[in-house]
């Protein structure tokens, strides 16, 4: 079995020996993308990020040159802002980009969230090196975005401020419990706190928020979807829900459907006025340090200075 062992790290040796000789570029080895070791441009000059969440914002507070991304239907007006001073061009959403658009950008890098999946790796990687991160964690994706795209120099120390701000609110937090719920045109989402939760309920987390017993977890799926009677579970002192995120929920009636049962009314902060809207933009397209931000600022005027 050793011996085995043995021969297959010589042949693997080999082939990433092959592979590098043969990269002009950098050879990018890691667990964080898809398909590594690739061959990936010493410095990127022009990059087309396929999501408008973690790789555009990202890149950008990175300074990396982006040239394109998926913007189509986002609801963070101040990201999109930014990009396009930025000079970013929109290539539509993610779910459907413009191969044209993208390949007349000419992009050498392409870079993306793994939930894309293979087909469209393969798809743009004949059109540039394309790098899809697998990572979870937001900190741990922002500096595969770092790596990736040449700027590693950049991310020294990036989340040193972000920390410091977050080890003073978990120091000034109180006693009380959180709830929190999207409502969406078709059911409610309840993100949970547990490892590798979606990242504003991380930074939640993080900044030491107690949420209720029916949204803590250890394992398992990070999201639950209760129907009426199951909301009961969200019996926090304080209650920040979301209405949509990149949909028309806060137009089509639901909104004002919900906040108007008997069984919403009946939840324990509603009943306490301690019921506040947050921003989809902010907590359903994280994209960084800005986002992380405003979900910490969302935490100081909602959480902290609870009754």
């Amino acid at each position: 079995m050793t011996a085995k062992r043995g021969a297959l790290a010589a042949v693997l040796a080999v082939v990433l020996s092959s592979q590098a000789l043969a990269c002009e570029g950098r050879l990018f080895e890691g667990a964080d993308v898809m398909g590594a070791p690739l061959c990936l441009p010493a410095e990127p000059k022009r990059i087309v990020a396929l999501e408008p969440t973690f790789s555009l914002g990202m890149a950008l507070e990175l300074g990396a040159p982006v040239v394109g991304a998926s913007m189509s239907g986002m609801s963070d007006k101040a990201l999109r802002a930014r990009a396009e001073q930025a000079g970013v061009v929109d290539i539509g959403t993610f779910e459907q980009p413009s191969i044209e658009r993208i390949i007349a950008l000419k992009p050498d890098l392409i870079i993306g969230s793994a939930f894309l999946g293979a087909k469209v790796r393969d798809m743009a990687a004949r059109i540039a090196p394309t790098a899809l991160i697998t990572a979870d964690d937001w900190k741990t994706f922002y500096l595969a975005v770092a790596r990736i795209s040449g700027r590693e120099e950049a991310s020294k120390g990036v989340f040193s401020d972000y920390e410091r701000r977050v080890a003073d609110i978990r120091a000034r937090m109180p006693d009380v419990k959180v709830s929190s719920v999207r409502i969406t045109p078709w059911d409610f989402q309840v993100y949970l706190d547990k490892p590798g939760a979606y990242a504003p309920f991380a930074v939640m987390r993080e900044a030491g928020v107690k949420r209720s017993a029916y949204e803590t977890s250890e394992s398992g799926p990070g999201v639950k979807r209760p129907d009426w009677e199951e909301l009961a579970g969200l019996d926090g002192d304080v209650l920040l829900y979301i209405v949509g995120g990149s949909n028309d929920s806060d137009r089509n009636g639901r909104h004002e459907e919900v906040v108007s049962n008997p069984l919403w009314l009946m939840l324990p902060a509603v009943k306490a006025g301690r019921v506040h809207r947050v921003d989809a933009a902010t907590w359903m397209e994280f994209s960084g340090l800005n986002s992380a931000n405003r979900v910490l600022d969302d935490i100081e005027r909602y959480v902290l200075k609870a009754p």
